[in-house]
């Protein structure tokens, strides 16, 4: 696994560009259909990702995000090619900024080789410069991948949401 600066090997993470958009939404449409089988997946889609998804879905979606300074999109790239999506925000909370991974997605085919690391390291970096006090995400129970994503990022859990159904 790479060292604490894959964040910055410019071979494996940049900046998205507007000429992103159309591999961003695929990127997006595949870590939606990845979350409809998984536990808490479809209500995790459609209220904490469903404003960045449906951004990503649109025409002109991605050039939006990136004109809010607020947001970080971010791709990762293998041998040259997007091959996952990182985005962020930075949210005010009182006096202070927290950052917020709203999603970091990487093709099944390209994990396991520090893409995802690198665009959490970007993400946390860019809302380190940006002031922020902390960072959050969100991973889904069960997930043992991305759960161990991010506590190898440093990452602990600060509050656990619990849900019931009425359906």
């Amino acid at each position: 696994m790479p060292g604490p600066d894959a964040a910055d090997d410019p071979d494996m993470v940049r900046p998205a560009t507007a000429a992103d958009a159309p591999r961003c939404a695929e990127l997006c449409q595949a870590a939606l259909a990845g979350l409809a089988g998984v536990r808490g997946g479809p209500l995790f889609t459609r209220r904490e990702a469903g404003l960045v998804a449906k951004a990503l879905l649109r025409p002109g979606g991605l050039a939006r995000l990136l004109a809010d300074d607020r947001r970080r999109v971010l791709v990762g790239l293998l041998e040259g090619h997007v091959v996952a999506l990182g985005v962020g925000r930075v949210d005010e909370v009182g006096e202070a900024s927290i950052g917020v991974i709203d999603g970091c997605y990487v093709e099944p085919a390209a994990r396991q080789l520090g893409i995802g690391r690198a665009l959490v390291e970007a993400l946390v970096a860019s809302f380190r410069a940006a002031g922020c006090r902390g960072v959050d995400v969100a991973a889904l129970p069960g997930d043992r991948d991305t759960k161990n994503l991010l506590e190898g990022a440093g990452f602990k859990a600060r509050v656990i949401t619990m849900h019931r159904s009425l359906e």
